[in-house]
């Protein structure tokens, strides 16, 4: 705002009276605006506190926490199929005729409630002959057979169990007609009935679905019994095994 003053001098009855007057003029028109303050070359952006930044730290955490998170626990109840490979022997007067055979066995069952799996079976092993005969008399001939039967399961805890099972099977011998049966054995020849348990320890492998399996058991098989004796003929086996669970 501009002031104007100017003063009036009026003689009134002798002295001189000074009246001195002021005015307002229009204000000034104002300058541009100062411009902002350039940042300095140096001068640098702290990114860390953006959301941006705070949100990919969250999500980085989150993605730390979820990988050190302990595995789920084992899965036990379900489809089953198992593998076991290992060693079929011989007691009785067959066992002076067959070495112990190589042996596999696969297994499938379902698991009916988390302790109790029904399952059927099937096997198959490789011996000869040669406890009896001389090497130029002797063959080979597979084993085979089939059946089913039912295992209960006891865990010692999340990852470590213990497993018994009984079984029926029918097993025979796959010879040439009366190869057995010069040797004694004719029953071996064809399909005849065992009854067996099995006993095992299982472990459970960080994937849910895997275990592996060491196990052994017994059998009575009268088809492998001397017809010509009154003998028990049992069969007994052993093997490492892996199981999934579907």
């Amino acid at each position: 705002m501009r002031r104007s003053c100017f003063t009036l001098g009026l003689a009134v009855g002798g002295p001189i009276v000074a009246l001195t007057l002021c005015s307002a003029g229009p204000a000034r028109a104002q300058g541009p605006e100062a411009p902002a303050p350039a940042l300095e070359p140096d001068a640098q952006i702290d990114i860390s506190t953006t959301p941006e930044a705070e949100q990919a730290s969250a999500q980085a955490a989150e993605g730390k926490a979820f990988a050190e998170a302990p595995p789920p626990r084992p899965r036990r109840k379900g489809l089953v199929l198992g593998s076991t490979v290992g060693v079929l022997g011989f007691t009785g007067s067959f066992g002076h005729v067959a070495p112990p055979a190589y042996w596999w066995q696969a297994q499938l069952g379902y698991e009916v409630l988390d302790w109790l799996m029904l399952f059927g079976e099937g096997e198959l092993a490789f011996t000869q002959t040669s406890e009896a005969q001389d090497e130029s008399q002797a063959f080979a001939f597979p084993i085979w057979g089939f059946g089913g039967g039912a295992r209960a399961t006891i865990h010692f805890s999340p990852r470590v169990a213990f497993f018994v099972q009984g079984q029926i099977d029918a097993i025979s011998a796959d010879v040439p007609h009366d190869a057995l049966t010069i040797l004694g054995f004719r029953n071996a020849e064809s399909l005849s009935a065992s009854f067996g348990a099995r006993l095992g320890l299982e472990w459970y492998q960080i994937d849910r679905h895997m275990a592996l399996c060491l196990q052994g058991g017994a059998r009575d098989a009268p088809g492998f019994a001397n017809v010509t004796t009154n003998e028990l003929s049992i069969m007994w086996d052993a093997g490492l095994g892996v199981r999934y669970v579907f």
